[in-house]
Protein backbone atom coordinates (compact mmCIF):
# COMPACT_ATOMS: atom_id res chain seq x y z
CA UNK A 1 0.00 0.00 0.00
CA UNK A 2 1.53 3.63 -0.59
CA UNK A 3 0.96 5.95 1.81
CA UNK A 4 0.00 8.98 2.03
CA UNK A 5 2.65 11.79 2.39
CA UNK A 6 4.12 15.12 3.19
CA UNK A 7 7.34 16.58 2.16
CA UNK A 8 8.52 19.04 4.55
CA UNK A 9 11.69 20.60 3.57
CA UNK A 10 13.41 23.61 1.70
CA UNK A 11 16.13 22.23 -0.53
CA UNK A 12 16.31 18.84 -2.42
CA UNK A 13 19.72 18.60 -1.71
CA UNK A 14 19.58 18.12 1.98
CA UNK A 15 19.36 14.04 3.47
CA UNK A 16 16.18 12.71 4.15
CA UNK A 17 14.30 11.92 7.64
CA UNK A 18 11.23 10.11 7.83
CA UNK A 19 8.79 10.06 10.83
CA UNK A 20 6.07 7.85 12.05
CA UNK A 21 3.38 8.21 13.92
CA UNK A 22 1.78 6.38 16.72
CA UNK A 23 -1.53 4.21 17.45
CA UNK A 24 -4.57 6.73 16.84
CA UNK A 25 -2.16 9.48 15.55
CA UNK A 26 -1.06 10.91 12.12
CA UNK A 27 1.68 12.73 10.11
CA UNK A 28 -0.39 15.91 11.19
CA UNK A 29 0.81 15.61 14.40
CA UNK A 30 4.53 15.83 14.06
CA UNK A 31 4.46 18.93 11.53
CA UNK A 32 5.58 21.20 14.10
CA UNK A 33 8.96 19.69 14.70
CA UNK A 34 8.97 18.76 11.62
CA UNK A 35 9.15 22.40 10.50
CA UNK A 36 11.83 22.76 12.60
CA UNK A 37 13.69 19.65 11.75
CA UNK A 38 13.36 20.65 7.91
CA UNK A 39 16.80 23.13 9.00
CA UNK A 40 18.90 20.11 8.53
CA UNK A 41 16.56 17.29 6.59
CA UNK A 42 14.04 17.04 4.10
CA UNK A 43 11.20 15.83 6.82
CA UNK A 44 8.94 13.09 5.28
CA UNK A 45 6.00 12.88 7.56
CA UNK A 46 3.83 9.61 6.66
CA UNK A 47 0.06 8.43 7.56
CA UNK A 48 0.44 4.14 8.40
CA UNK A 49 -2.31 2.21 7.22
CA UNK A 50 -5.80 2.46 8.44
CA UNK A 51 -5.03 6.16 10.19
CA UNK A 52 -4.88 9.81 8.73
CA UNK A 53 -5.39 10.05 4.68
CA UNK A 54 -3.91 6.49 4.19
CA UNK A 55 -6.03 3.76 2.82
CA UNK A 56 -7.52 1.22 5.31
CA UNK A 57 -7.65 -2.00 5.18
CA UNK A 58 -8.90 -5.28 7.16
CA UNK A 59 -5.14 -6.32 8.41
CA UNK A 60 -2.33 -4.54 10.30
CA UNK A 61 0.68 -6.02 11.27
CA UNK A 62 4.48 -4.70 11.17
CA UNK A 63 5.89 -6.85 8.38
CA UNK A 64 2.80 -5.00 6.37
CA UNK A 65 3.64 -1.69 7.40
CA UNK A 66 7.33 -2.50 6.35
CA UNK A 67 6.20 -3.50 3.24
CA UNK A 68 3.65 0.21 3.03
CA UNK A 69 7.00 2.00 3.74
CA UNK A 70 9.19 0.40 2.01
CA UNK A 71 6.41 0.95 -1.29
CA UNK A 72 6.14 4.79 -0.23
CA UNK A 73 10.17 4.97 -0.03
CA UNK A 74 10.45 3.63 -3.52
CA UNK A 75 8.21 5.61 -5.19
CA UNK A 76 9.85 8.81 -4.27
CA UNK A 77 13.09 7.19 -4.97
CA UNK A 78 14.33 7.23 -1.58
CA UNK A 79 17.15 5.06 -1.35
CA UNK A 80 18.73 6.04 2.62
CA UNK A 81 17.09 7.28 5.00
CA UNK A 82 17.13 8.69 8.82
CA UNK A 83 14.14 7.55 10.71
CA UNK A 84 12.52 8.51 13.71
CA UNK A 85 9.19 6.67 15.05
CA UNK A 86 7.33 7.27 17.79
CA UNK A 87 5.41 4.37 19.73
CA UNK A 88 3.37 2.00 17.03
CA UNK A 89 5.06 4.00 14.79
CA UNK A 90 8.75 3.27 16.97
CA UNK A 91 8.11 -0.36 16.22
CA UNK A 92 7.12 -0.09 12.95
CA UNK A 93 10.83 1.71 12.05
CA UNK A 94 12.84 -0.88 14.23
CA UNK A 95 11.33 -3.42 12.08
CA UNK A 96 12.28 -1.50 8.98
CA UNK A 97 15.65 -1.24 10.64
CA UNK A 98 16.05 -4.96 10.80
CA UNK A 99 14.92 -5.77 7.07
CA UNK A 100 16.51 -3.27 5.34
CA UNK A 101 19.23 -1.99 7.54
CA UNK A 102 21.30 -0.84 4.62
CA UNK A 103 18.30 1.86 3.92
CA UNK A 104 18.70 3.06 7.09
CA UNK A 105 21.15 5.96 8.16
CA UNK A 106 20.32 6.12 11.82
CA UNK A 107 17.08 5.26 14.03
CA UNK A 108 15.38 6.96 16.43
CA UNK A 109 12.61 5.13 18.86
CA UNK A 110 10.37 7.27 20.68
CA UNK A 111 8.89 5.46 23.73
CA UNK A 112 8.36 2.21 22.75
CA UNK A 113 10.20 -0.90 24.02
CA UNK A 114 11.28 -4.50 21.83
CA UNK A 115 9.01 -6.68 24.14
CA UNK A 116 5.46 -7.20 23.85
CA UNK A 117 3.00 -5.52 25.54
CA UNK A 118 -0.03 -6.98 27.23
CA UNK A 119 -3.22 -5.01 25.66
CA UNK A 120 -4.46 -1.58 27.28
CA UNK A 121 -6.44 0.31 24.99
CA UNK A 122 -9.76 -1.45 26.30
CA UNK A 123 -11.22 1.84 27.58
CA UNK A 124 -10.19 4.04 24.51
CA UNK A 125 -12.11 1.82 22.36
CA UNK A 126 -14.84 2.02 24.77
CA UNK A 127 -14.66 5.88 24.07
CA UNK A 128 -14.40 5.47 20.40
CA UNK A 129 -17.23 3.47 20.20
CA UNK A 130 -19.23 6.13 22.44
CA UNK A 131 -19.50 7.99 19.70
CA UNK A 132 -21.46 6.45 17.58
CA UNK A 133 -20.78 8.10 13.72
CA UNK A 134 -23.74 7.86 12.24
CA UNK A 135 -26.01 9.25 15.14
CA UNK A 136 -23.65 12.24 16.51
CA UNK A 137 -24.90 15.41 15.08
CA UNK A 138 -21.59 17.61 16.37
CA UNK A 139 -18.22 17.55 17.30
CA UNK A 140 -19.15 18.88 20.67
CA UNK A 141 -21.83 15.83 20.84
CA UNK A 142 -18.72 13.26 20.54
CA UNK A 143 -16.80 15.42 23.13
CA UNK A 144 -19.83 14.52 25.47
CA UNK A 145 -19.89 11.17 24.72
CA UNK A 146 -16.42 10.15 24.37
CA UNK A 147 -15.76 12.37 28.10
CA UNK A 148 -17.04 9.50 30.73
CA UNK A 149 -14.46 7.01 29.45
CA UNK A 150 -11.65 9.10 28.52
CA UNK A 151 -12.20 12.25 31.13
CA UNK A 152 -8.48 13.23 30.06
CA UNK A 153 -8.27 16.08 28.13
CA UNK A 154 -5.21 15.72 26.19
CA UNK A 155 -6.04 12.42 25.32
CA UNK A 156 -9.75 13.42 24.17
CA UNK A 157 -8.58 15.72 22.07
CA UNK A 158 -5.71 13.62 20.67
CA UNK A 159 -8.76 11.22 19.54
CA UNK A 160 -11.15 13.78 18.44
CA UNK A 161 -8.05 15.55 16.15
CA UNK A 162 -8.89 12.33 13.94
CA UNK A 163 -12.97 12.89 13.69
CA UNK A 164 -13.88 14.73 10.43
CA UNK A 165 -16.76 15.04 8.28
CA UNK A 166 -16.89 12.82 5.52
CA UNK A 167 -19.70 14.79 4.43
CA UNK A 168 -22.33 17.27 5.40
CA UNK A 169 -23.78 15.64 8.26
CA UNK A 170 -22.01 12.60 8.60
CA UNK A 171 -18.75 12.39 10.70
CA UNK A 172 -16.00 9.81 10.37
CA UNK A 173 -12.72 8.57 11.94
CA UNK A 174 -10.10 8.83 9.60
CA UNK A 175 -8.19 5.94 11.70
CA UNK A 176 -9.67 2.33 11.21
CA UNK A 177 -11.30 1.46 14.14
CA UNK A 178 -12.31 -1.96 13.60
CA UNK A 179 -9.13 -2.92 12.24
CA UNK A 180 -7.06 -1.62 15.21
CA UNK A 181 -9.41 -3.21 17.47
CA UNK A 182 -9.07 -6.73 15.74
CA UNK A 183 -5.17 -6.82 15.14
CA UNK A 184 -4.11 -4.89 18.93
CA UNK A 185 -2.50 -8.10 19.71
CA UNK A 186 -0.01 -7.71 16.16
CA UNK A 187 0.36 -4.40 17.32
CA UNK A 188 1.50 -5.22 20.61
CA UNK A 189 3.81 -7.91 19.64
CA UNK A 190 7.32 -7.88 20.42
CA UNK A 191 10.12 -7.09 17.60
CA UNK A 192 11.22 -10.65 16.08
CA UNK A 193 15.13 -11.87 16.70
CA UNK A 194 17.49 -9.49 14.51
CA UNK A 195 20.43 -7.23 15.04
CA UNK A 196 20.52 -3.51 13.53
CA UNK A 197 23.77 -2.67 13.83
CA UNK A 198 23.72 1.33 13.06
CA UNK A 199 23.43 4.51 15.58
CA UNK A 200 20.18 4.30 17.30
CA UNK A 201 18.75 6.54 19.85
CA UNK A 202 15.73 5.51 22.43
CA UNK A 203 14.07 8.21 23.68
CA UNK A 204 11.84 7.85 26.68
CA UNK A 205 9.34 9.67 29.07
CA UNK A 206 10.51 9.54 32.93
CA UNK A 207 6.67 8.94 33.67
CA UNK A 208 6.26 6.35 31.32
CA UNK A 209 6.74 2.52 31.48
CA UNK A 210 6.72 1.26 28.01
CA UNK A 211 10.54 1.30 28.40
CA UNK A 212 12.09 0.63 31.60
CA UNK A 213 16.23 0.62 32.99
CA UNK A 214 15.31 -3.21 33.30
CA UNK A 215 15.00 -3.54 29.35
CA UNK A 216 17.93 -1.25 28.50
CA UNK A 217 20.35 -4.58 28.18
CA UNK A 218 17.49 -6.49 26.15
CA UNK A 219 17.71 -3.58 23.62
CA UNK A 220 21.05 -3.39 23.63
CA UNK A 221 21.98 -6.81 22.26
CA UNK A 222 19.59 -5.93 19.34
CA UNK A 223 20.72 -2.36 18.80
CA UNK A 224 24.58 -2.26 19.83
CA UNK A 225 24.93 1.28 19.32
CA UNK A 226 21.97 2.59 20.79
CA UNK A 227 21.97 5.71 22.82
CA UNK A 228 19.42 5.66 25.81
CA UNK A 229 17.96 9.33 26.81
CA UNK A 230 15.24 10.00 29.00
CA UNK A 231 13.46 12.83 29.83
CA UNK A 232 12.46 12.82 33.51
CA UNK A 233 9.32 14.90 33.62
CA UNK A 234 7.51 13.56 29.82
CA UNK A 235 5.13 10.23 29.91
CA UNK A 236 4.78 8.77 26.45
CA UNK A 237 3.47 11.77 24.36
CA UNK A 238 7.44 12.90 25.12
CA UNK A 239 7.30 15.12 22.03
CA UNK A 240 4.13 17.13 22.91
CA UNK A 241 4.69 17.08 26.48
CA UNK A 242 8.14 18.51 26.64
CA UNK A 243 9.00 19.35 22.59
CA UNK A 244 12.20 21.38 23.64
CA UNK A 245 13.43 18.64 25.34
CA UNK A 246 12.84 15.71 23.15
CA UNK A 247 14.22 18.60 20.08
CA UNK A 248 16.98 18.55 21.77
CA UNK A 249 17.50 15.26 22.27
CA UNK A 250 17.13 14.69 18.50
CA UNK A 251 19.58 17.30 17.71
CA UNK A 252 22.25 16.23 20.12
CA UNK A 253 22.08 12.36 18.88
CA UNK A 254 22.32 13.57 15.10
CA UNK A 255 25.30 16.22 16.01
CA UNK A 256 23.64 19.18 14.46
CA UNK A 257 25.37 21.76 16.66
Amino acid sequence: MKLFHRLISDSPDKPFLVILHGLFGSGDNWQTHAKFLSTWFQVLLIDQRNHGHSGHDADISYPLMCEDLDETLNALNIEKAHFLGHSMGGKTVMHYALNFQQKVQSLMVIDMGIKGYPPHHDIIFKGLHAVDVDSCASRKEAEQRILPFIPDTSTQQFLLKSLYWIEEGKLAWRFNVPALENNIQKILAPLPIGNFNGPTLFLTGGKSSYVLSSDHEEIQAVFPQVIFTEIPGAGHWVHAEAPKEFLAGIVNFLNLT
